[in-house]
């Protein structure tokens, strides 16, 4: 018998950033506003020639190689900042890394849940053939607009994460518990760039969806609280993540301080804490902060994995770190890229937040700002071109 799960993991973000504090003073607000009401210190402001599309792809390009680029026989782009009404944004992946022909590429899509759809997909197809990998990226770009009620818990990244048979970084369960809701918490039309929420009654949603899920899987799994070593949240904002925490402890019949809450949550919350909201990508954004930022060893440790997506659709699994994980990281260059941002003032994060392309089907050529390998050129005839940096 054989174990599937994530072989490898990577994630990206933009070389520009805001910090809170910008939009506390701009707002005549203190800075704990956001610092301790959100748990929140910066948010990542995407560069003009940087979309979900090169996001993904220079997620990606860390963990494709010419050993498994060939071996790669499913595509699947979780996000909810689509590009395209018809066209997949996996087909464009698919191009730039120059995958294999023989290979299918879809795009998927509920709220900040469709990473966690496609990774169970993943796991499902991998268990009919676990010959293959499947490449699954989660990618966003949040928006609520200026002065808005959401500013603060904008963002921008990708994760990017092979699965397969007898993985190298983490095991997943077999165990499940999920549910769906149909609110009205969070949504966005189609004739929005904007996205539109209601905060309290969302964050509320999310801990009932929690109390939901946590009990069906329970169930099925029946393991002591106490096998769990290591949690990971889908993470809006930091504090909401803490709170679901204290939540879980409670259901378990364990009271979780907040210093108790800080301590155990801080590793998977370091990146979530400095890039602000990625929605698809965010869970395992906290997944990719959890190893990279743990000095013990996790190999055998259990993680509990909390996914929930607005509209909404949730869901609790876990699984188990491989013993030797440590050897298939990107922690160096993960913690460099972080490192070596540039900070914005507030008037230039508006600039930037103000720019738009072009929808009358004109020309479009992008300076070179991202610094990834992978960029948005431009736009010609509707279409967007993409290059090599």
């Amino acid at each position: 018998m054989f174990t599937i799960g994530i072989d490898a993991i990577s994630f990206f973000t933009s070389s520009m950033y805001l910090d809170l504090a910008e939009i506390a003073t701009h707002n005549h607000l203190p800075e704990d506003k956001y610092y301790r009401a959100l748990g929140q210190h910066q948010m990542a402001i995407p560069a003009v020639d940087e979309d979900i599309i090169t996001l993904a792809a220079n997620a990606a390009q860390r963990i494709i190689n010419d050993q498994n680029r060939h071996t790669i026989k499913h595509v699947l782009f979780a996000t909810e900042s689509g590009i395209d009404q018809s066209k997949s944004a996996a087909t464009y992946i698919h191009g730039l890394l120059q995958l294999s022909e023989e290979c299918r590429a879809v795009e998927i899509k509920q709220a900040c849940y469709s990473g966690t759809a496609a990774l169970q997909f993943g796991i499902a197809l991998i268990a009919r053939d676990p010959s293959q990998k499947i490449l699954v990226l989660a990618s966003d770009v949040a928006r609520y607009g200026l002065g808005t009620e959401g500013e603060s818990s904008q963002g921008c990244g990708a994760v990017a994460f092979l699965l397969s048979a007898q993985p190298r970084l983490l095991e997943i369960s077999l165990e499940s518990g999920y549910c769906t809701r149909d609110i009205m918490d969070f949504w966005r039309p189609n004739y929005r760039d904007e996205a539109l929420v209601e905060g309290l009654y969302s964050s509320r949603m999310y801990l009932q969806c929690l109390e939901k899920c946590w009990d069906i899987y329970h169930t099925k799994a029946k393991r002591p609280f106490s096998e769990y070593q290591q949690f990971c949240y889908h993470t809006p904002v930091a504090r909401l993540a803490e709170k679901a925490h204290k939540l879980l402890g409670k259901l378990n019949g364990k009271l979780i301080t907040d210093e108790e809450s800080e301590k155990q949550l801080h590793n998977s919350l370091f990146y979530g804490r400095t890039i602000g909201n990625t929605y698809t990508a965010s869970m395992y954004v906290a997944l990719n902060s959890l190893i990279d930022n743990s000095q013990k060893n996790l190999s055998g440790q259990r993680v509990g994995l909390f996914s929930y997506g607005s509209g909404c659709v949730a869901e609790y699994f876990s699984g188990v770190f491989i013993n030797g994980y440590q050897q298939h990281l990107f922690t160096n260059a993960h913690q460099a890229m972080i490192a070596d941002r540039t900070a914005l003032n507030y008037q230039q994060y508006a600039h930037y937040y103000e720019q738009q392309l072009p929808i009358d089907g004109s020309t479009l050529l992008l300076p070179k700002q991202q610094r990834g390998t992978f960029r948005l050129a431009g736009i010609e005839k509707h279409k967007r071109i993409y290059e090599r940096a």
